[in-house]
């Protein structure tokens, strides 16, 4: 089953690929059917294949041999896993819609942050309002727990913002609406801190490798990615963890 689950994640992965670039294109994301970027020539099933078409055509479009952003790959990639660690946490269970509901989310916003730094409302929040929904149907306890978790993760962020004076973008503090939604207060908060913690790191490495300056800007959705997934994954256990350490 976990096969099947890692094969479906590569192919919602390649349809979330296209979704990205053509929302942040101001297109529709069914029509016109897959086509080269840079030909235009329709792609057909060969080219089509997750991962597997991206190595055998060594990033080249076969029609024009134009670049393929490796964006493509790592797109479907970093679905497939985020789909196939939500299916090993909750089986085949509601909780499974819920967990991919929120993958399909932070994928979307890391393949959006990546090509221009932005993360979409229109992507935002339609997943705000189905994950809230799901929350109403899977969620444990009151049901004002959920949407509380939304508020404190979009302040909270939004608090960092304001005091990072352009550290981060408007897009990221909405993105932590539906996170918090998902989450719940607690695990927000240390999605959070996960996600700052990780940004901070590989920034501080850059820096100091000559990559970036202190003031250029570093999408912050793959950090808001790795900070969700670990606390949603792992999160319980994790405060379980650190509270027999104090006690």
């Amino acid at each position: 089953m976990g096969g099947l689950v890692f094969l479906f994640g590569l192919l919602m992965g390649s349809f979330y690929n296209v979704v990205a670039f053509r929302l942040l294109k101001g297109q529709s994301p069914v029509y016109p059917p897959s086509h080269c970027p840079a030909c235009q020539h329709r792609l057909g099933f060969w080219d089509l294949i997750p991962l597997l078409s991206y190595f055998l055509l060594k990033g080249k479009c076969r029609y024009c041999q134009a670049s393929i952003s490796p964006l493509y790959p790592l797109g479907e990639g970093l679905c497939a896993l985020s789909f196939y660690l939500v299916y090993q946490k909750t089986g085949l269970s509601r909780e499974l819609v819920t967990g991919w509901a929120l993958a399909s989310l932070l994928v979307l916003s890391v393949l959006t942050d990546l090509r221009q730094k932005i993360i979409l409302d229109k992507i935002t929040f339609p997943m705000l309002a189905l994950i809230l929904l799901l929350r109403l149907w899977t969620g444990e306890g009151p049901w004002w727990w959920y949407p509380l978790g939304g508020l404190v993760g979009a302040g909270v962020l939004g608090s960092i913002a304001a005091l990072s004076r352009g550290g981060l973008g408007g897009g990221d503090v909405k993105l932590y609406l539906p996170v918090g939604v998902a989450l719940g207060p607690g695990l927000t908060l240390l999605s959070i801190s996960l996600a700052a913690l990780s940004g901070a790191l590989l920034g501080g490495l850059l820096m100091a490798m000559g990559r970036i300056r202190r003031r250029d800007p570093l999408p912050f959705a793959p950090f808001i990615w790795l900070g969700t997934m670990v606390a949603y994954l792992y999160g319980t256990e994790l405060w379980d963890w650190y509270s027999h350490l104090w006690s």
